[in-house]
């Protein structure tokens, strides 16, 4: 196998790294277990590489797996008006022309202490 089954059935490992996926997007940086933090990795990468490519059909590619999740939300006091962002649109407007001269190596991993309870490796992930 290419990747971890996380003890999960394959549509809840899936769902699961759809959320991790677009969580990291939005807050740019998660605090997860460090399995699961290698596993959004792969992931993350990709929909930053979408991201960077920018035309319509990696907009739908990336559109068909990061949550629809409002990202931001603005209050315009001179109109009156409230101006929200979406994850996807966080990603296309925000993140990914951050990167626009890097090849690959979004994220950054950073093992931190076990979790209190049941002892499992934890990790902070984020953009870098």
């Amino acid at each position: 196998m290419a990747y971890r089954k996380l003890g999960r059935t394959s549509s809840q490992r899936k769902a699961m790294l759809r959320d991790l996926t677009t969580d990291l997007l939005i807050n740019e940086s998660i605090v997860t277990t460090e399995a699961r933090a290698k596993e959004i990795r792969k992931t993350v990468e990709k929909m930053i590489t979408l991201g960077k490519r920018g035309d319509l059909h990696a907009r739908r590619q990336a559109a068909a797996f990061v949550r629809n999740e409002i990202a931001s939300e603005n209050f315009d006091e001179a109109t009156e008006t409230y101006t929200s962002q979406t994850a996807l649109q966080k990603l296309f407007d925000d993140i990914a022309p951050r990167y626009a001269e890097r090849n690959g190596g979004y994220t950054r991993i950073l093992k931190t202490e076990p979790r209190r309870g049941d002892a499992a490796p934890m990790a902070i992930i984020e953009l870098v």
